[in-house]
């Protein structure tokens, strides 16, 4: 039997690699003939870079960029031919921002990332976005490339506050020539009642009372660049960082579809008789262009059954066959929540094994 293994990372637990290899080792245990490909895949955020690198190979630069608060943090600019894929998240993802507040914190990380992409000779670079702890619209990055303000541009949202005018020349220059991507799971426009703020500011650790402030900075900035291109779809993305990268021009693709093309997942799929899939917590947002519901969407494509592992498992059989899953199997249900938490590894592959004692031949 052939098994495709295609989990997402499990947020704070297992990196998508760690998750896949997991999996792989459980089914190994209950049934060591059959064919395991593993497919570790991404959305755009955490893990992105890995997922790719583990896919296509190419050339990983360490470098050093400045983090959401200012601080140095490591990041990694994967070279592949003459596209160059990075990840916002290293620079201003939500864990680096915990216990400082996103309304200061800057994507000026995420530009320095993209001039390290740049200078290292690439003429085509996808940004991939998701998991940011950032709110400044792409501020941050913009400052980074180049572009001028009479307010600052690397204090975040609240650096915002009564900005009149951006002059987006220096930093269009800086990236002439060079074709961008933004990679995205979301399809907000970038203020408004279902803007980046709105959406997710909350998650960010924002105050309830907060949100209608700095989501009128962000309206004040889509008024000092362009009105029109805040309203396009994946603006909102990363707290906004989709709409800097769409004034610089780039195009948007859902995050999901970048990595499935990458790793030729559907082409995989139809060589396989059983696809795996998971993350760390299964429930209906998973439709919003998360890893399991696309890789449930290529199954079913390809007319094979899809199973998911999960740390939780937060929807019933009906919504999970809305989202194209055939069964779902919960770390916490099956082996506890210590022992989900405390060693998930194994608890992924205990659940495995169990999986393949019902559904391998």
């Amino acid at each position: 039997m052939r098994v495709l293994v295609a989990p997402d990372k499990f947020a704070g637990t297992l990196t998508a690699v760690e998750a896949a290899t997991a999996i792989a080792d459980g089914w190994r245990r209950r049934a060591p003939g059959d064919e395991l490909d593993l497919a570790p895949m991404a959305d755009g955020g955490p893990g992105f870079v890995d997922v790719l690198h583990e896919a296509l190979g190419g050339e990983l630069a360490a470098v050093t960029v400045r983090g959401p608060h200012g601080e140095s943090v490591p990041g990694t600019v994967l070279r592949v031919g003459a596209r160059a894929f990075v990840e916002s998240a290293q620079a201003c993802g939500l864990a680096l921002t915990r216990g400082e507040g996103a309304e200061s914190a800057s994507t000026w990380g995420v530009g320095e990332l993209v001039l390290h992409a740049i200078d290292a000779g690439a003429t085509d670079i996808v940004v991939g976005l998701g998991g940011s702890g950032t709110n400044d619209g792409g501020a941050g990055l913009l400052g980074a490339l180049g572009a001028l303000a009479d307010r600052p541009l690397d204090h975040g949202a609240a650096g915002l506050t009564g900005l009149g005018t951006v002059d987006l020349t220096p930093a269009r220059a800086r990236v002439a020539g060079v074709s961008l991507a933004l990679a995205a799971d979301v399809e907000i426009p970038l203020a408004g009642l279902f803007g980046a703020t709105k959406s997710f500011g909350a998650q960010k650790g924002i105050d309830e009372e907060r949100l209608p402030v700095l989501d009128a900075v962000l309206e004040g900035l889509a008024a000092a660049t362009d009105r029109r291109t805040a309203l396009e779809k994946g603006a909102g993305a990363a707290g906004g960082l989709g709409f800097a990268l769409l004034l610089l021009g780039a195009t948007r693709r859902p995050g999901f579809d970048v990595v499935a093309e990458a790793v030729d997942l559907a082409a995989r799929a139809r060589r396989a008789d059983l696809v795996l899939t998971g993350e760390g917590a299964f429930d209906f947002s998973s439709r919003s262009g998360k890893v399991p519901y696309g890789v449930a969407s290529v199954a079913a494509e390809a007319l094979r059954p899809c199973v998911a592992l999960a740390g939780r498992v937060l929807v019933g059989a009906r919504e999970m066959r809305a989202l194209g899953i055939e069964s779902a199997y919960s770390l916490v249900d099956l082996v506890g929540e210590e022992r989900a938490l405390g060693d998930p590894a194994g608890a992924l592959a205990d659940v495995a094994s169990r999986v393949a004692r019902t559904w391998s031949r």
